[in-house]
């Protein structure tokens, strides 16, 4: 965001030399312990909870404003997850906090093991436009919940959620551990001058590369969540009423999740060329049923990004490859639910990020190709199969790499607290959501207590021997024959 949107916004750029003391104050409320203390973190969960609540009709106008979603997109992709996934860290909280017990070797007895998660320090969190409520409190609540001082800086894109995120969390959380930061670029570039103990960045490859150099030079740990071409298999499905599902979760997970703007929607349907006509009639017919009503999908971010994505239809030999849709409004930022068979692979939409409402959909002579398609593209964060083979669903887990895979449904894996969230090679490093979260922005700290009572004089030298013997045997388990070395006996 320029720096004259930002003082619209009631927001000054922040200058280093206010940057840095907002920094430095961080570090002394952690130093102090104030984030560390268990009571403390579980109160900040609470206050975000009820911040979430208290504030629900304003969090749908904000979102609206930003992306022209629908309520009920708001509350399915951002606001009712968040809620669900703070309860649960609540739920947990005090568990994932306590020590854990390691095992101990004989060779050390008397002597306990533990791991001990203690808290970072000071973190900062960068969100994203696209789910710009859930991105930027979702690691923030982790943040929280692992015991440190944060700074959050929302997506400029998204001007009045930041704005809300940066009226409201002073008045819901502690503003001496939490803060926001508002701005664009240079904010951002400036922010990465202090030191950090931990940054997570969630948004594209090219500036995802600049946080790492940056982070360079402070050694800071980086996470970053990244986008991806995300492919989406569809296999011969013999039950009409199996097709239709998939038909509709299809398409709640392109066009129905931010009109596609988002890392994990689908990106490309890979399909059998004896199916992809039935498969492009049930698309066809159940788009038309779906966006039937005004609000069925969010508009385009800006114009830049809709010049980007008209780019793609613009080509030639891409709108030749329409076989649905097409129609764009840029008054309105508006993109029509659009599907094209088998674009040319050397088209921008072919080897970009979509991040949009347009479907390429690629067809196979038989679907077990798509494998070595698949392995021939970079890792997405994010693949989903509709298959009932199994023989397939083993191929793809054990063949492909990915963040996560998903069978027969889209984009709900983002919505699970149990299992992690994040990319793998280009599409990101780094996972979080539920314990993932707090794992994120912890360190596990190895604790060994070990007596007096009995020394082992096999540990040093002078050597002979029977001291490397005996070491040979601990280092082997062998507990039954250094028994014996101990006492004396030979073999």
């Amino acid at each position: 965001m320029a720096p004259a949107m930002v003082a619209a916004m009631g927001e000054k750029p922040k200058p280093a030399v206010v940057l840095g003391g907002m920094v430095s104050g961080l570090r002394e409320v952690y130093e102090s312990g104030r984030t560390k203390d268990l009571e403390w973190r579980q109160s900040q969960l609470k206050a975000l909870i009820r911040l979430l609540t208290d504030k629900e009709e304003e969090i749908f106008a904000v979102l609206h404003d930003d992306l022209g979603k629908h309520r009920g997109e708001s509350f399915r992709d951002e606001l009712g997850i968040l809620v669900k996934s703070i309860k649960y860290t609540l739920q947990n909280l005090k568990k994932w906090a306590a020590s854990e017990r390691a095992e101990s070797p004989l060779v050390a007895f008397p002597a306990t093991a533990m791991v001990v998660p203690e808290p970072l320090g000071v973190v900062l969190v960068f969100s994203c436009w696209n789910l710009p409520l859930g991105l930027a409190l979702e690691p923030l609540s982790g943040a929280i919940a692992a015991g440190n001082a944060v700074v959050l800086k929302p997506s400029e894109l998204a001007p009045s959620t930041a704005a809300f995120l940066a009226a409201n969390i002073p008045r819901y959380l502690d503003s001496r551990a939490v803060k926001v930061v508002l701005g664009g670029p240079n904010v951002g570039e400036e922010l990465m001058e202090h030191r950090w103990d931990k940054v997570l960045f969630t948004g594209s490859a090219r500036i995802g590369r600049i946080i790492m150099a940056k982070a360079v030079k402070h050694l800071t740990p980086v996470a970053l969540e990244l986008g991806s071409k995300c492919p989406c298999i569809v296999d011969w499905l013999d039950s009409k009423r199996d097709r239709q599902i998939a038909v509709n979760r299809i398409i709640g997970a392109k066009w129905s999740t931010c009109a596609g703007q988002a890392c994990i929607a689908i990106d490309h349907v890979i399909v059998e060329e004896r199916f992809a006509p039935i498969l492009i009639e049930l698309l066809k017919s159940t788009l038309k049923r779906f966006m039937a009503k005004p609000g069925g999908m969010a508009r385009i971010l800006n114009a830049k990004h809709f010049e980007r994505l008209s780019g793609y239809l613009e080509d030639n030999r891409v709108a030749a490859s329409v076989v649905h849709g097409g129609y764009m409004d840029p008054k309105k930022l508006n993109i029509e639910p659009t599907l094209l068979l088998n674009p040319p692979a050397d088209s921008d939409v072919m080897t970009e990020e979509v991040f949009g409402p347009i479907l390429p959909i690629i067809t196979v002579k038989k679907i077990e190709d798509c494998i070595a398609y698949l392995k021939s593209k970079p890792k997405p964060i994010a693949m989903y199969a509709f298959t009932n083979n199994e023989r397939l669903k083993r191929r793809i887990v054990e063949e492909t790499s990915s963040g996560s895979v998903t069978f027969n449904d889209a984009v709900v894996q983002y919505a699970l607290e149990s299992v992690p969230f994040g990319g793998v090679g280009h599409s990101g490093f780094g996972q979080y959501h539920g314990k993932y979260s707090f794992e994120l922005f912890s360190h596990k700290k190895a604790v060994f207590k070990r007596s007096f009572l009995i020394e082992f004089m096999f540990r040093y030298p002078p050597w002979d021997e029977r001291k490397i013997g005996t070491l040979r045997h601990v280092f082997s388990y062998n507990y039954f024959l250094l028994f014996f070395n101990l006492l004396g006996f030979r073999r």
